[in-house]
């Protein structure tokens, strides 16, 4: 026999089940619907410069490029999960100098995962006659080692930030170039999985640990949710970011 609810308590049951709805809907909104992407609204780096469009075809991407020379490297960046491609402008802006083209897809929902080969019409259309890098952060990494498991043929280089294979991916024997960068107080990607991940990355791998850094000091999203605190400022990061990879896609 059923057992009706006490009509005393049934208000109090109204109002939760709407203050559950009401969280259900707006965590729901805030992921489909993204924030605007702004060119350029936060992506100065010192003594750097460079120009930055919003490109439409073949997917939409952040192109970021050289001013007055060509380029003869092409990076192609797949962001964090959840970031806005711009979070990774101000890299793009200091790479641009060494005559770097960067080019950050726009992924639906912002996650890499929902188009992990988005790199391959950016390489066919962009990267005629360039040596070419994949570089990923967060979960866009973990979905460009993914890509560059499939294409090795197709890059010089991959890049990982604070991220690692999946486990069922290894690019052990691809004979790819790979520098891991890892946050020493990265609260998001556990320390102990991103260097167990060099298992699954060829053995010459090169890993880089920033001191006082964290999750989000590679992008310029704010604070996230379980991140370290660093202990060191964003600039002093950045800049070591910036030493890193230029001196890896710089080597022959």
């Amino acid at each position: 026999m059923s057992r009706r609810f006490p009509s005393r308590l049934r208000p109090l049951l109204t109002a939760l089940l709407l203050v559950l709805l009401g969280y259900l809907v707006g965590t729901g909104q805030r992921v489909v619907v993204r924030p605007p992407l702004v060119v350029g609204q936060d992506a100065a780096y010192p003594g750097a410069r460079a120009v930055a469009t919003l490109e439409r075809a073949p997917q939409p991407f952040l192109d970021i490029r050289p001013v007055g020379r060509e380029a003869d490297t092409l990076l192609v960046f797949y962001p964090g999960g959840f970031v806005r491609p711009q979070a990774y402008e101000w890299l793009g802006t200091a790479l641009a100098g060494r005559g770097v083209r960067t080019v950050i897809p726009v992924f639906p929902l912002d996650l890499a995962f929902t188009g992990t080969g988005r790199a391959d019409a950016l390489i066919d259309r962009l990267g005629a006659g360039k040596r070419v890098f994949l570089a990923g952060h967060s979960l866009g990494g973990a979905a460009a080692a993914g890509y560059a498991a499939r294409h090795a043929g197709r890059l010089s280089g991959l890049i990982l930030m604070g991220a690692y294979p999946a486990g069922n991916v290894s690019l052990r024997d691809s004979g790819l170039q790979v520098l891991s960068l890892l946050a020493e107080r990265d609260g998001v990607a556990d320390a102990g999985e991103v260097r167990g991940g060099l298992a699954r990355l060829p053995p010459d791998t090169r890993l880089v640990v920033l001191p006082g850094a964290v999750h989000s000091s590679f992008g310029r999203y704010g604070p996230q949710r379980g991140d370290g605190r660093p202990t060191v400022p964003r600039a002093v990061t950045e800049a070591q970011i910036f030493r890193a990879v230029l001196e890896f896609i710089a080597e022959p």
